[in-house]
C-alpha cells in the first residue's frame, strides 16, 4: 500500500488481463478509488475492498504509506496490515465454495502473512517486490547474514558473504546499513522475518530484464525454495505503452506542462526532477535545490511534494518561462517520454530508473533511503547510464546549490553527461526490444502463464 508497489503490480495486472487471464485486486477501500481510475478499460480486472483496520497509532481514513504524517509511523503501519490477513482469507474462502479459487495469489512482499494464507487454502504465493534483481539480492543478503557482515569506518568496502559485487560498496554509500549491527531494531527483525516467510513462495515476479540483471538472478533464487524461479517480466510500464514510445506525452496533452515542453526549441534540453511519492526532503534543502536549479540556467520541471515549503522570495519571477515547480500531480512518464526531456534528477526508486532508461533518459541519482543507494551504483557504475550527486550524511543541508548546479550542467552540457544519455538511450532499446513479440520478458512472460495454467490442471 504504497504508489511505488502499486503502480507496477497494476502494470502486471493489465499484462495479465491482455493475456485472457482474470485479476483481483484486492485493496483497501481508499487505494481502490485510485485503482479504479487505472482499470476502467480493462473489463477482466475487478477490485474487492476490504476495510483498513482501525489502530490507535494510525490516523483514521490512513490507508497508504503516502497518508502517514511522518515516517515514524511507518512500523505501526506495517503492524497493521497484518489485520487484514483474516478478511482475506474470508475472500478466498468464499472463493473456494463457490468453486473458483484463483490459480495464483501474487503478494506484496511485506505481506507476508499471504504466504500462510495461500498455504491454508492451497493455492500457490508469487512474492513481487518491486525493485531490481541485483537491489533485491543484496538487500537480502544484508538481512539473511546480519552481524557476519562486518562494518569499518565510511570509507572501507563492505564485503558480504557469498555474494560478488560488481561494485564497491561502503557505509558511505548506504547509511543505514548500519542497522546490521542491531539485531533487536524492530525493522530488522522484521524484515528477516519477511525473508524467512518468503522462502515459501512458489515463484517470484520481478519487474526487470534478462539483458540487464541475468547475471544476479540466481544469487537471487538461492534465497528461496529449491525449484523457486524468478520471472522476470519487465519493464512492465512499457507493455502498456510501446505504440506510443515516441508519443506518450500525448495521453495528457492538456496539461499545461506538456504543452510548455512542447514549446521548447531544444531537443533533450529540460531536467526533471523528482523525489518520489514519498521522500521527506527539509524545506532548508529544497531552498538549496531550488537555487541550484537557479544558478545552473537550464529549463526544468520540478515535482515538489512538500507541503510546507514554500518558494523563496522573487525566485519565480527570475525563472519564469525557464522553470516549472509543481506541487500537484504530474504524469512521470510522460514527461520522461517527452522529446525536450533531457535528463532526470531522482530518488531513484525503481520505477523511476526504469521509466527513465527506458525513455533513454539518463539520470542524477540522490537516493533517499531503502534500496535507492544500491540503484544509483547499479545505474552509475555498472549501466554507466547516469552520475550521482556527493552527498553529505546526516546533515539536514546534505547537498548545497552550487553542487546541485554542478551535477546538473555536468549531465546537460558535458562529454560524461553525453555519454552516459548514449548509454541510456541503448538501456532504452534494449528494455523495449525485451517486452516485443519473441523478446526475453515477453517469452518469460508467455512461460509463466502457462505454468499458472498448469498449476491449475494439477489441482483439478
Amino acid at each position: 500500500m504504497a504508489q511505488g508497489h502499486t503502480l507496477p503490480l497494476l502494470d502486471l495486472s493489465k499484462v495479465f488481463s491482455r493475456k485472457g487471464l482474470t485479476v483481483t485486486i484486492v485493496t483497501t477501500p481508499y487505494n481502490a478509488i485510485t485503482i479504479s481510475k487505472c482499470i476502467k478499460t480493462y473489463p477482466n480486472i475487478h477490485i474487492i475492498e476490504i476495510p483498513f483496520p482501525s489502530t490507535p497509532d494510525i490516523p483514521n481514513g490512513c490507508e497508504n504509506e503516502s497518508q502517514l504524517p511522518n515516517m515514524s509511523l511507518f512500523m505501526p503501519f506495517l503492524e497493521a496490515t497484518f489485520q487484514l490477513q483474516q478478511p482475506f482469507e474470508q475472500i478466498l474462502q468464499d472463493m473456494s465454495e463457490s468453486g473458483s479459487l484463483p490459480i495464483c495469489v501474487i503478494s506484496d512482499y511485506f505481506l507476508m502473512w499471504t504466504v500462510f494464507s495461500c498455504c491454508k487454502f492451497g493455492v500457490p504465493r508469487f512474492v513481487f517486490h518491486g525493485t531490481g534483481v541485483l537491489g533485491m539480492t543484496i538487500t537480502k543478503s544484508i538481512f539473511a547474514h546480519g552481524s557476519n557482515i562486518s562494518i569499518g569506518s565510511e570509507t572501507d568496502p563492505i564485503h558480504i558473504p557469498d555474494l560478488e559485487l560488481p561494485f564497491t560498496l561502503t557505509l558511505n554509500d548506504m547509511p543505514d546499513l548500519i542497522i546490521v549491527n542491531e539485531p533487536n531494531h524492530p525493522f530488522y527483525q522484521f524484515m528477516s522475518e519477511i525473508g524467512e516467510c518468503e522462502k515459501q513462495s512458489t515463484g517470484i515476479i520481478v519487474n526487470s530484464f534478462m539483458e540487464l540483471e541475468s547475471e544476479h538472478l540466481s544469487s537471487m533464487e538461492s534465497f528461496y525454495q529449491d525449484g523457486c524461479k524468478a520471472w522476470c517480466v519487465g519493464p512492465l510500464l512499457l507493455y502498456d505503452q510501446m505504440e506510443k514510445i515516441n508519443g506518450y506525452h500525448k495521453i495528457t496533452p492538456s496539461e499545461p506542462y506538456i504543452k510548455w515542453l512542447d514549446d521548447q526549441d531544444m531537443h533533450n534540453s529540460v531536467l526533471y526532477i523528482s523525489f518520489g511519492s514519498h521522500s521527506d526532503v527539509p524545506d532548508l534543502q529544497l531552498d538549496e535545490i531550488a537555487y541550484g536549479l537557479e544558478m545552473c540556467g537550464h529549463p526544468f520541471i520540478w515535482a515538489v511534494r512538500s507541503k510546507s515549503w514554500t518558494v523563496p522570495d522573487g525566485m519565480e519571477d527570475r525563472i519564469k518561462g525557464r522553470g516549472w515547480m509543481v506541487k500537484d500531480w504530474l504524469d512521470q512518464r510522460s514527461i520522461l517520454a517527452h522529446r525536450a526531456t533531457g535528463g532526470f534528477l531522482s530518488h531513484c526508486g525503481w520505477n523511476s530508473v526504469l521509466e527513465s532508461l527506458c525513455m533513454g533518459v539518463p539520470l542524477v541519482g540522490w537516493p533517499m533511503g531503502a534500496e535507492q543507494p544500491l540503484n544509483v551504483k547499479f545505474v552509475v557504475d555498472v549501466l554507466e547510464a547516469g552520475l550521482s550527486v556527493p552527498l553529505k550524511h546526516d546533515e539536514i543541508v546534505r547537498v548545497d546549490r552550487k553542487v546541485i548546479c554542478h551535477s546538473v550542467k555536468e549531465l546537460m552540457e558535458s562529454d560524461k553527461g553525453k555519454k552516459v544519455r548514449e548509454n541510456a538511450e541503448q538501456v532504452g532499446k534494449l528494455a523495449r526490444k525485451a517486452v516485443q513479440k519473441g523478446g526475453s520478458s515477453d517469452q518469460s512472460l508467455d512461460e509463466l502463464v502457462v505454468y499458472l495454467c498448469g498449476l491449475n490442471k494439477e489441482k483439478m
